[in-house]
């Protein structure tokens, strides 16, 4: 998808330098055919080889009307996490009941819009939740499926930030005996529940999988003893996301394969140990799908060389486009694209044009000797980047390209100034 044309990057056949030409900088572009390629890997290694399995893509990654219409096309779910992610798959016609609603703390007015386009299920994320919808589901007469989000008190071997299994987590309803049973029974006996089973996810950019089995393992005695407990068979299992992919030189992630298979032998095996019916399995990758199939578009302006300390090269973005960098020190790699293949000679800190010192994209990137006026391309930035951009300083929101079989169009256009401030009185 991503190759190198006369020295200059080309995406899907298309020059990255006559995108920049077309729809300016800074510029997220996506490649299609590397979408529907990490579909594809999904489709076969869990959803055509384990039956009664559905896979959702999370929607935080990167949400857009024409992201959904691609995904209802290929067959899969959406996890959505706010009322805005929902109203987006609404507006783009995806079926509300291929669509399953997260987040830690959903407003009423979002769970109402939820039950009335008729949601798939909702995975309630605390007891305080668990008893609040109940009291809508009965003013709106309706019957949801949810599920449990649980905190399995795994700690996953990544960042801080996106480590969200350990028993300290805003997510999830901790496995403390007097919360989580008396929290199933509720749900169980409850007349507007339809109570599914069980949901966990242990953090993000994950390189191992042995944090999702632990996870699984703690899981698989809830599930046991829940049929114990109540003689209730749980019926659907959400094993998360979290899958790495990679950014840099440095990373190595695993196949899908490599997550899935350990973790579905190990279900089956337990359920067939126990007697019990193998629930249905789904699970909610994002970045996954996306991460890689995205690159990022500046322009180079100024250049500060301080002899014997560092060179900066400012870019015409920064943390309003791309804010992990500065959230929690995500790396990245990346190239001039108009010199794409010349001899990098350079060892130069990528700067973002915030106000903040913060904003730098890259830290000691090698780059061929850059220029006012060159373009830079930064791989791997089609998870996150759009979803998280931001006006700080008044900037404005890029626009979003998408390339397939060396044709372009425009699926978000770039935001004017007009725009940033129409809102505001």
């Amino acid at each position: 998808m991503f190759n190198i044309d006369r020295h200059i990057l080309t995406i899907e056949g298309v020059s990255a330098v006559e995108l920049a030409n077309v729809y300016g900088t800074p510029l997220y572009v996506y490649s299609e055919s590397k979408i529907l390629e990490q579909l594809d890997v999904i489709r076969k290694s869990f959803l055509e080889k384990y039956d009664n399995t559905h896979a959702a893509f999370a929607c935080k990654a990167f949400c857009t009307k024409y992201m959904c219409r691609l995904l209802e096309n290929e067959g899969f779910w959406l996890d959505v996490v706010s009322g805005g992610e929902l109203y987006t798959a609404l507006e783009a016609g995806f079926p509300a009941e291929r669509i399953e609603f997260n987040g830690n703390n959903k407003s009423d007015e979002e769970l109402i819009m939820a039950l009335r386009a008729g949601i798939g299920r909702i995975v309630v994320d605390n007891t305080d939740e668990l008893y609040h919808l109940e009291k809508l589901c009965e003013i709106e007469r309706c019957v949801v499926k949810i599920l449990f989000r649980v905190t399995p008190e795994v700690s996953a071997k990544t960042h801080d930030y996106i480590s969200t299994g350990k028993k300290d987590s805003k997510f999830g309803i901790p496995l403390d005996e007097a919360i989580i049973f008396p929290a199933i029974e509720y749900a169980i006996q409850s007349k507007v529940y339809d109570f599914l089973g069980f949901h966990f996810h242990v953090g993000s950019q994950l390189m191992e999988a042995e944090t999702h089995i632990s996870a699984l393992d703690v899981v698989l005695k809830l599930i046991l003893e829940t049929k114990k407990r109540f003689d209730f068979s749980v019926k659907d299992f959400n094993l998360g996301g979290g899958f790495g992919i990679k950014y840099t030189a440095d990373d190595t992630p695993l196949k899908i394969s490599d997550f899935i298979d350990p973790l579905m032998e190990r279900l089956e095996s337990f359920c067939a140990t126990h007697g019990l019916v193998r629930p249905h399995v789904s699970m909610e990758p994002g970045r996954y799908i996306v991460g890689e199939a995205g690159i990022q578009l500046y322009q180079v302006g100024n250049i500060k060389d301080i002899p014997g300390v560092k060179c900066y090269v400012s870019v015409d973005g920064g943390m309003t486009d791309n804010m992990r960098p500065g959230l929690y020190g995500a790396k990245y790699e990346a190239i001039i694209a108009n010199k794409a293949d010349l001899p990098k000679t350079a060892v130069v800190d990528i700067s973002g044009k915030c106000c903040e010192s913060t904003d730098i994209l890259i830290k000691d990137l090698r780059l061929t000797k850059p220029e006012r006026g060159d373009l830079l391309a930064v791989f791997s930035t089609g998870a996150y980047g759009y979803t998280m951009s931001n006006n700080y300083n008044k900037l404005t929101i890029p626009a979003v390209v998408v390339v397939k079989d060396s044709n372009h169009r425009l699926i978000v256009r770039r935001q004017s100034y007009a725009e940033m401030v129409e809102r505001e009185i």
